[in-house]
């Protein structure tokens, strides 16, 4: 009788450990694929003369190749990840070179992208951050 309240209670013990552990959450919310729309840079709301050209970029798996408009101009390149931990490193690229009345906007969105350094997910919200400084730049998921 003794061995089996023993073993019935180590069977409702794995049965409670298991009931109680939830899946490990992915920390990368999957961020691939997905299309990231520029909301700020540098800690402010982004400025654009022309609403229409909201800068945004998405990353493809395919070749790890990112792809994006800075507002004007397109921009792409390649770029490497670490989902695990959450880093990212944007590769220097190509970009047109048209002229474009946010030009400044463009510029600082094509330096946070080579800043970048690491990431973060709330939500529909992306965050790309450099080291542990405030976010340089916020994008919001994109239906």
């Amino acid at each position: 009788m003794k061995n089996l309240y023993y073993y019935l209670s180590a069977l409702f013990f794995l049965v409670f450990l298991t009931a109680c552990t939830t899946p490990p959450v992915q920390k990368t919310a999957d961020i691939m694929g997905k299309t990231w729309k520029l909301t700020e840079l540098n800690g402010q709301p982004i400025q654009l003369k022309n609403k229409k050209n909201n800068p945004y970029f998405k990353l493809n798996t395919e070749g790890m190749r990112y792809e994006g408009n800075a507002g004007c101009n397109g921009v792409g390149g390649t770029f490497e990840i670490k989902p695990d931990i959450m880093r990212i490193k944007f590769n220097q690229g190509m970009s047109t070179m048209m002229a474009c009345e946010d030009l400044e906007t463009e510029q600082l969105f094509t330096k946070v992208l080579l800043a970048a350094d690491n990431y973060s997910v709330n939500g529909n919200t992306l965050t790309l951050n450099k080291a542990r400084m405030a976010p340089l730049a916020k994008f919001v998921l994109q239906p």
